[in-house]
């Protein structure tokens, strides 16, 4: 028995995230699905990250146990063969059998992009938040800064999190213009539900100028929702890297 570990790429815009759930179409599923054709296996992988309706992932990582004769890294091109178009498998390889994804140290990067425009460009609809009014970058950029570092980011949370603690770290978080395009990019070692949308909502409130940068400050202070930005909706936001020091270095 071998403990198998994909990278995962899809486009979340028509899953009902990457849970499973009864008689819904999730990347899970689909995943699942891809196995027992390849290899004649009932498999159930484990996600690292359970991105939500609508959220795209390009580095995603699931992993499952399989007796396949298949060398493990040639897995991801049978996978390929049978997987849905708007999923793909990069990279597989075996791992210990004991690495659990979500039961170890990472480091998780998300990406969240916005465009600016007053009408929709139906090009970017699937992966890009439009925002109707221009956005200051350098005023984001600096708010942005005030989030690195390990703090209590129960006001960049939902309110239905059922976390234990809502104190997370955060070692790097950026706002650059790709193009035409904002970007906010944010690097930690574990995000609380919705953290990283309502982390984007905030900061456009910065960009539009409806607060100053040292805003983000209060609102880590004040630790309630109601004093942070709205969610910023899910279309935007990418997991663009899952990272694990203890099978990587």
């Amino acid at each position: 028995m071998k403990r198998i570990l994909l990278r995962v790429a899809y486009d979340g815009t028509d899953f009902c995230g990457w849970q499973l759930q009864p008689e819904k179409r999730t990347v899970e599923d689909e995943l699942n699905k891809a196995i027992k054709e390849i290899t004649g296996e009932d498999v159930k992988v484990i996600g690292a990250s359970r991105t939500d309706s609508g959220v795209h992932g390009m580095g995603n990582v699931a992993v499952f146990d399989s007796e396949t004769p298949i060398p493990p890294e040639k897995i991801m091109y049978a996978l390929n063969t049978v997987l849905p178009e708007d999923v793909s498998v990069t990279e597989s390889k075996e791992v210990p059998e004991d690495f659990h994804p979500r039961h170890c140290n990472s480091i998780k990067t998300y990406e969240y992009r916005i465009y600016v425009s007053r009408v929709n460009n139906p090009l970017k609809r699937r992966n890009a938040f439009r925002c109707p009014v221009n956005l200051d970058a350098d005023k984001m950029n600096a708010g942005a800064e005030y989030l690195v570092g390990e703090h209590d980011f129960k006001s960049f949370c939902c309110v239905r999190t059922q976390a234990e603690t809502t104190v997370r770290t955060i070692y790097s978080a950026e706002v650059f213009k790709d193009g035409e395009d904002f970007v906010i990019r944010v690097k930690g070692a574990g995000f609380l539900y919705n953290m990283v949308r309502i982390i984007a909502g905030s900061l456009m409130e910065i960009g539009m100028g409806k607060y100053e940068p040292e805003h983000i400050k209060d609102v880590l202070e004040k630790c309630d929702r109601q004093f942070a930005g709205p969610t910023a909706t899910p279309e935007g936001l990418t997991l663009i890297s899952i990272e694990f020091p203890e099978i990587e270095s």
